[in-house]
């Protein structure tokens, strides 16, 4: 298996579910990632890392020697940033998966499976729930990348029959999660407890998931990958509003008396959904379920970041 990205987020918690039986090679250029993630595995004989970035065809050639299958998650995931910097997020996010999308067809590795999001590439669609057949309207730079890289992932499954799945993320929340609205909630209070700034009005209502549950599906998923391109909803059937996100990151760290204020306006920024609602009956249908729900899930990656950069006082 390539993971590329798996130095991240997202990447690491798939190598720890995958590395007891499988042998797990890691491609990360380590601009987000970190290997603090991936320290436990570097002794392991069935790990290794390559430090390098999707864009370089020398390092993607090394890196999926003997490989037969893909996790596509390295990325650009700011979508404040696509907005400010949108040909930066361009030449990550869609030139870089081009790049490894051509090294691989040339050295006939067709199996790929991508994250992409469920929230973005829909935009603000009528359709809630919103299912895998609804049509593509994202508001943000960062969404028309993830679509486009769809785009082609269903072009080179029919001209050169890749395997692909395409994982529809919802906020996937949880350890080790180093940006978002949780990250950002906690890096405020450390600063300063006493009062915390929402952006917007705080009823921005959104679908979220544990880590461990998005490393489910997607090895769900890989075990039975058929021909073709599979888009593929992945959230745990809750929504949160952004105040209670602002409630329960102040509970979880212990205050009692932060003030909580709201900048005001719909959007928390350019570029923001108001509400996302993922449909998940397909991915249900295939046997999988959630297991973490919303409020743990705010714990464990609350508890994370007290461990990691120490508590809010």
């Amino acid at each position: 298996m390539l993971i590329t990205g798996g130095a991240g987020f997202l990447g690491s918690h798939l190598v720890d579910r995958l590395i007891d039986t499988h042998e797990v090679v890691v491609l990360d250029n380590l601009s987000t990632g970190s290997m603090d993630n991936l320290a436990v595995h570097v002794d392991n004989p069935r790990f290794t890392f390559i430090e390098g970035r999707i864009s370089s065809e020398a390092v993607v050639k090394t890196a999926i020697e003997g490989v037969r299958t893909v996790y596509h998650f390295a990325a650009q995931p700011d979508v404040r940033l696509s907005t400010e910097l949108p040909y930066w997020d361009f030449e990550i996010n869609v030139v870089g998966t081009m790049k490894l999308l051509e090294v691989m067809r040339k050295s006939d590795v067709t199996r790929v499976i991508f994250a992409s999001s469920g929230g973005t590439i829909y935009g603000e669609t009528e359709v809630l729930p919103t299912p895998e057949s609804v049509a593509f309207r994202p508001i943000s730079n960062y969404g028309a990348a993830k679509g486009a890289i769809e785009m082609y992932l269903s072009s080179y499954s029919k001209l050169y029959d890749f395997n692909a799945i395409s994982l529809r993320l919802a906020n996937t929340i949880g350890s080790r999660l180093v940006h978002g609205v949780i990250y950002d909630f906690y890096r405020s209070l450390k600063q300063d407890s006493t009062v915390l700034e929402v952006l917007g009005d705080g009823e921005q209502e959104k679908s979220y998931l544990h880590v461990t549950d998005a490393v489910e599906a997607a090895i769900l998923l890989t075990k039975d990958l058929q021909s073709g391109f599979h888009p593929v909803n992945v959230a745990s059937g809750e929504r949160l509003k952004v105040s209670r996100i602002a409630q329960l990151v102040i509970t979880e760290l212990g205050l009692f008396d932060t003030q909580i204020e709201y900048a005001g306006g719909k959007r928390g920024w350019a570029g923001d959904i108001t509400r996302t609602d993922i449909d998940i009956s397909l991915l249900r249908s295939l046997g999988w379920q959630p297991r973490v729900p919303l409020n743990k899930a705010i714990g464990r990656c609350v508890a994370w970041l007290v461990k990691k950069f120490g508590p809010v006082e």
